[in-house]
């Protein structure tokens, strides 16, 4: 089960502050008792806090410390979502309530339900059966998790300005782009390649959903008996082709020889051995009735995006902003992912 500890001491806050702040805003969660805090170490950039009071227990969620890209961890947009999708999507943890006040912890936050369960990261959880019937039922049970909120009526439940669907992909193709030029420190022939490529091939959309917008293993949680139970991390949430978080989730699903995974996402390989990226193509085709024989486009786009990403984490190594020797390999790491986007597209 993802546990909660102590709260490291460089992300505490003033508790006292806090803890006044919630029971005004909640007092029918959080007005029963003195309240506790501790923290969830599992996760990677937003930071997670569990608030007890009594026998109720809600879940704090902020951004991480430091400079934020613009428009990245967005609680406000988060909260959005999760205050009403779980009207029509229940894996969606429901969002009680929105602080913009930065002084009440030192950044906006939003407080939701928590869900409990077991969260896939490095290695398997030992509390899990380990079985390939188990592994290949999560597997399933993903892909078939993702096809149900693709369907899911998103203008019903008030979320029609979440994004513009129309001309989504163009602009996605732009905008990682655009990243990508600010991020080089040389060229990388194979993403001048698929950036010239991707504009000028973009498919044209069967239909338009919400998005996850980066959906794979570590952002869901597992119940005992294999269904997923949640699906976190919504900060980037928005409305436009479905295809796209299904190339996300190509991007972030590994085959059993990708050495790659074994720098950039671990827990890639956690279902590599019982459901290839086929098995997820096959599947959500299943699932969804969509036309999936442009699926390739969607999941070199989705290596693209990997390939920005951790460029964006190598350049701020490289310029002295952060000196952790762990993104060192991301010099070799990033024209390797880009040659497999490549070869995604034109196989």
């Amino acid at each position: 089960m993802d546990a909660s500890g102590p709260i490291r001491p460089e992300e505490r806050f003033d508790e006292e502050r806090a803890a006044g702040y919630l029971q005004e805003q909640l007092p029918g969660l959080l007005g029963g008792s003195d309240i506790v805090f501790e923290q969830f170490h599992g996760g990677r950039a937003n930071l997670t806090y569990l608030v007890r009071s009594g026998d109720a227990e809600v879940v704090l969620r902020r951004p991480p410390l430091g400079p934020l890209a613009p428009g990245s961890h967005d609680m406000a947009r988060e909260y959005r979502v999760l205050s009403v999708l779980h009207e029509a999507f229940p894996e969606a943890p429901r969002a009680y309530h929105l602080c913009t006040d930065p002084s009440i912890i030192g950044a906006e936050f939003f407080v939701m339900e928590r869900r409990r369960g077991h969260v896939v990261r490095a290695g398997w959880p030992s509390e899990l059966d380990g079985s390939a019937g188990f592994k290949r039922q999560l597997g399933d049970g993903m892909i078939d998790t993702l096809v149900r909120l693709h369907s899911v009526d998103y203008r019903r439940i008030g979320l029609g300005d979440l994004g513009r669907p129309d001309g989504f992909l163009k602009r996605q193709v732009a905008g990682w782009t655009d990243r990508w030029e600010r991020a080089k420190h040389e060229d990388v022939d194979a993403m001048t390649e698929l950036a010239g490529r991707f504009a000028e091939e973009i498919p044209a959309p069967q239909i338009d959903a919400i998005l996850h917008n980066d959906y794979r293993l570590d952002n869901v949680m597992v119940a005992g008996d294999g269904r997923v139970e949640a699906v976190f991390d919504w900060d980037m949430a928005t409305t436009g082709d479905p295809l796209v978080d299904l190339g996300t989730t190509l991007a972030y699903w590994a085959e059993p020889e990708d050495s790659l995974f074994h720098l950039i996402s671990p827990e890639g390989f956690a279902l590599a051995a019982v459901m290839s990226k086929a098995d997820v193509v096959e599947r959500y085709a299943r699932s969804s009735d969509l036309d999936l024989s442009n699926v390739r486009y969607y999941h070199s786009f989705g290596l693209f995006r990997v390939a920005v990403i951790l460029q964006q984490i190598y350049i701020r190594y490289r310029r002295g902003q952060t000196s952790d020797e762990r993104f060192a390999v991301f010099e070799t790491v990033v024209p390797a992912i880009a040659e497999e986007a490549r070869s995604t597209l034109l196989d």
